[in-house]
C-alpha cells in the first residue's frame, strides 16, 4: 500500500509538470496554430537562470521571478523571429523547422556557458522529505498539483473575464474575422507565447529543487508535454491538466513495477495507439475551415 501512494504522489507531481507545459502547447496553439519546439529549453532556462542568478546572490523568490521573466521574453522573440515569418501561410511548416533548430542552439549554448552537469536549484522545501501515508515525498513536489490548480483557474478566468483573454479566444476561433473587428492577431500570438513561456519556466523552476537543473533537462520534458497535449486534444486546456495528470501517475506505476526504460516504451507507444483510435486526441472535436 505505501508503495501504491509513492507512485501515486510522485506520478500527481512529474505529472503536473506534464499538465503545465501541455498547458503551454495549448496557449501557442490556440492562438497561432502553431507551436514553439524549443519549449523543452524555456522550461530548462526557468531553472538553469534561476541558479546562475542565485549564485551572484540573489535571493530565490526574485531570482525565480527574473528568471521566469526572461524566459517569456525569449519564448516572445522566438515566436518573432522563428515562427512569424515562417506561418504566413496556413500550410507553411517552416516554423517548425526553424525552432528545432534555435532549440538546439540554445541547449548548447548553455551547455557551454553553464557546464554539463546537473546543479543544484536550492528550495527550503526539497531539504527534507515528509511521510504521508507511509510514503515520503518532498515538500516541493506537493507544491506542483497545488501549482497546477493556481494556473488552471487563472488562465481559465483570464480567458473567459479580461479583455486580452477574449481577444486570444476570438484569434482562436476565426483569425480573420478577429482582425476585421480591430484585434492585432499578431500582436495576441506573440503575447500567447510569452505567456506560455511564463507557464513553462515557472514549471522548471518548481521543479528544478527536484530533479536539478541542467541543460538538457527540457528536452524529454518538453516532448512528453507536448505529447500529453496531443494526446488530450491540443485545444482542450481541460482535457490537457487531465491527461498530464494520468500520464505522469501511469509513468511512476510502470516505473515502479516493470523498469525505467518499459515507462517510456510503454508511453509512446500507448500515444501512437490513442492517437490511432482518437486522432483527434481524448478530449478534441474535429475542425472545420472557417471563411
Amino acid at each position: 500500500m505505501e508503495a501504491v501512494i509513492q507512485y501515486l504522489l510522485t506520478g500527481l507531481s512529474v505529472g503536473s509538470v506534464y499538465a503545465m507545459m501541455g498547458l503551454g502547447f495549448y496557449v501557442m496553439w490556440s492562438a497561432a496554430k502553431a507551436v514553439n519546439f524549443t519549449y523543452g529549453d524555456i522550461f530548462m532556462l526557468g531553472a538553469v537562470l534561476t541558479v546562475v542568478l542565485m549564485d551572484i546572490g540573489i535571493g530565490l523568490l526574485p531570482a525565480a521571478l527574473l528568471a521566469i521573466l526572461a524566459s517569456a521574453a525569449g519564448a516572445a522573440a522566438i515566436e518573432r523571429g522563428f515562427v512569424r515569418p515562417f506561418n504566413r501561410e496556413a500550410s507553411a511548416i517552416g516554423w517548425m523547422l526553424t525552432t528545432i533548430a534555435v532549440g538546439t542552439m540554445l541547449e548548447s549554448s548553455t551547455t557551454a556557458l553553464f557546464g554539463s552537469n546537473p546543479r543544484m536549484l536550492p528550495s527550503p522545501l526539497a531539504q527534507e522529505p515528509i511521510r504521508l501515508g507511509g510514503a515520503g515525498i518532498y515538500p516541493q513536489e506537493l507544491l506542483l498539483p497545488v501549482a497546477l490548480v493556481v494556473v488552471t483557474v487563472a488562465l481559465e478566468l483570464f480567458y473567459r473575464r479580461t479583455l486580452l483573454g477574449r481577444a486570444m479566444r476570438a484569434v482562436a476561433y476565426n483569425r480573420t474575422a478577429a482582425g476585421l473587428v480591430g484585434i492585432d492577431a499578431d500582436r495576441i500570438t506573440l503575447i500567447a507565447f510569452a505567456l506560455a513561456g511564463v507557464l513553462g519556466a515557472l514549471a522548471g523552476v518548481l521543479i528544478g529543487p527536484v530533479i536539478q537543473a541542467s541543460s538538457t533537462m527540457g528536452a524529454i520534458i518538453g516532448l512528453k508535454g507536448f505529447m500529453v497535449a496531443i494526446i488530450a486534444g491540443i485545444a482542450n486546456a481541460r482535457g490537457v491538466v487531465i491527461a498530464g495528470l494520468l500520464y505522469g501517475v501511469s509513468e511512476k506505476f510502470i516505473e515502479g513495477y516493470l523498469s525505467t526504460a518499459a515507462r517510456d516504451a510503454i508511453g509512446f507507444t500507448l500515444m501512437v495507439l490513442l492517437l490511432l483510435l482518437f486522432p483527434q486526441g481524448l478530449f478534441g472535436k474535429k475542425e472545420f475551415s472557417k471563411v
